[in-house]
């Protein structure tokens, strides 16, 4: 059996390696070849063939590229080229997809911004990008008429969707401006500013050029092998990389469709995968949580998916998941717009976020280095280099740097944030390493296993809590339909204590939560306190916000919601009321 299984292994991580090389064999720094040239080849040979769906809207290959076409005709007439940049601010439709495809045809590079944000943030991220020219959906324009006293030059708005720019779209013609309009465009050109969720502070904006989105592309279709016949349903936002970069190109690249969502439903998720006959879908780790806290449904099951891929799915839930929804195939990955670290998890196996071999180090130089959560640094030796963790030692992880297709880091806009994710002299003196800021640990086989965020990840009795695998066991427990884990200070306590700020349902039992947790975590990792709200909150790409619950701690005279702290004596959670909290703040209570 172990034979076997190594040789599965094996086959399925060489095969699918090659067949990415394959496909990236015109990827070069060089090549004009681009993703709008891909779909205005689906344009001529299948016309009428659907690349879009959204609601009631089907659009084809030939419609979209036409549409491509007209944004490329009118931003050459507002003198929009290579070496500009225009602001994207728009909910997800068909149109949000055109604009891109016809300021790449232009030559121009386009700032994805997110829909979510208002006043000074949403200010700075445009302001950053330094666009003169702004697309911007109807339904945001008040949102983008908030950011011009933070702004010390608005870009032009152009309202689509009953505005301006639909007037000014319908005149241009639909024919092709040819590659002379790009202006010699390359690979290595920005495609995309691609913006941080912004969980701490203001957004960063990450530069993404197109051989960056080719690679990316490239690596999914790879892995799974689309079909003109597919339909990749994708209710993540197009401003961000995972929805809107990789759930397109399994679509593009193969002539497949697109099915694109205003906004995530979970009530709406099965009707539409049903409705539109979507044989994938993209998901990240909350979006699946929150499907299984749905109440079971016939449309569970008896769909047409037969592999899904995303980042994210908790061990916890994995095979439940996989269970109740039948789901054949799940391709889990990792990276992060700004990376240089990407990989694929291929075969499947539970809880791993991608596998990078020892044979593959050298195309995928990807490592786990020894790192203390205190000083928030890499340890290093006598010898002033960093240290390889050992298999299934924890540490954080980092990528090599590389001219190679995608190994780049291409950086932020602000310089000062390029530089702290780089790491210098890491196994040898003068080289150079990404920071991923992630904790993981990398088992024999070489495959990684996601443990936190650094600076999520705190010291509680001498030991590193991972908030990650701390809200995966709250996440087995009946009634806890979300959780949020972060440390507290306590003062004259040395570290962090654990709390979990919680969502959940009438199958909640407080009282034998304790009692339950026991097998499942060490003390150390079990969370003092709880507090139960009715709602965590979110990024626009369903990431938990920590900062403010950190900030809000644990005292019931400025909170609301109800708190609940693990009381010594009776090993259970009890109330937490203003006095017992004085007492733990004292130091009269022994946590």
């Amino acid at each position: 059996m172990a034979i076997a299984a190594a040789l599965r292994r094996e086959y399925i991580y060489i095969s699918t390696i090659l067949r990415t090389l394959w496909l990236l064999r015109l990827v070069k720094p060089g090549a004009t070849r681009l993703i709008c040239d891909i779909v205005a080849a689906h344009a001529r040979k299948t016309p009428q063939a659907p690349a879009i769906f959204c609601g009631d809207e089907v659009w084809s290959y030939q419609a979209l590229n036409a549409r491509a076409n007209q944004y490329a005709h009118w931003a050459m007439a507002q003198g929009i080229g290579r070496g500009s940049a225009v602001a994207l601010l728009m909910e997800n439709r068909p149109d949000f997809i055109a604009a891109w495809l016809g300021m790449f045809k232009a030559g121009a590079s386009v700032a994805l911004i997110n829909t979510n944000l208002t006043g000074e943030a949403l200010a700075h991220s445009i302001a950053i990008a330094g666009a003169a020219h702004a697309i911007v959906g109807a339904e945001l324009a008040a949102a983008f008429e908030g950011t011009r006293p933070f702004l010390q030059t608005a870009p032009r708005a152009w309202i689509q969707g009953g505005g301006d720019l639909d007037a000014a779209l319908a005149v241009q013609p639909v024919i092709d401006p040819g590659l002379a309009a790009r202006g010699g465009l390359t690979a290595m050109d920005r495609a995309f500013y691609i913006y941080t969720s912004g969980t701490t502070g203001l957004p960063k904006a990450a530069n993404f050029s197109h051989m960056r989105m080719l690679f990316m592309m490239s690596g999914f279709v790879g892995a799974l092998r689309p079909r003109p016949s597919d339909r990749i349903y994708d209710p993540l936002p197009l401003y961000h990389s995972t929805g809107g970069v990789c759930a397109v190109g399994l679509a593009f690249f193969s002539g497949g469709a697109l099915i694109i969502k205003r906004r995530f439903s979970v009530h709406e998720f099965w009707p539409d995968i049903h409705r539109h006959g979507a044989t994938m879908f993209q998901y990240v780790g909350e979006l699946c949580r929150y499907l299984l806290n749905a109440p079971p449904s016939p449309l569970d099951r008896g769909h047409k998916i037969r592999a899904i891929t995303g980042n994210g799915l908790s061990a916890a839930i994995w095979r439940e998941f996989q269970s109740r929804f039948a789901i054949h195939r799940i391709v889990e990955f990792y990276g992060a717009t700004e990376s240089n670290v990407s990989m694929l998890n291929y075969d499947g196996t539970v809880g791993a976020v991608g596998r990078v071999p020892d044979y593959s180090e050298r195309l995928l130089p990807t490592r786990v280095i020894r790192f203390d959560v205190e000083s928030e640094m890499p340890v290093r030796g006598p010898d002033g280099l960093c240290i390889e963790c050992d298999p299934d030692e924890v540490g954080e992880c980092v990528g090599g740097m590389s001219r190679r297709a995608g190994r780049e880091f291409e950086g932020y806009t602000n310089r000062a944030d390029s530089d702290k994710k780089m790491l210098r002299d890491v196994f040898q003196k003068g080289d150079i390493w990404f920071r991923t800021g992630d904790l993981m640990r990398r088992d024999e086989h070489g495959y990684f296993y996601f443990v936190d965020r650094i600076g999520d990840t705190f010291r509680w009795k001498g030991e590193n809590v991972a908030t990650f695998e701390v809200a995966a066991a709250l996440g087995r427990e009946a009634g806890i339909r979300e959780a949020n884990v972060y440390g507290v200070a306590v003062r004259g306590a040395e570290g962090r204590a654990g709390m979990a700020a919680l969502v959940v349902d009438t199958a909640f039992d407080v009282g034998a939560l304790a009692a339950h947790l026991k097998p499942r975590l060490p003390p150390y990792a079990r969370p003092i306190f709880l507090r139960l709200t009715p709602a965590l909150e979110v990024t626009g790409t369903f990431k938990q916000r920590k900062l403010d619950l950190v900030r809000q701690g644990f005292d019931p005279a400025t909170i609301t919601d109800p708190l609940y702290w693990l009381d010594p004596a009776t090993g259970a959670y009890e109330p937490l009321t203003p006095a017992r909290y004085a007492q733990i703040v004292e130091g009269r209570v022994k946590l």
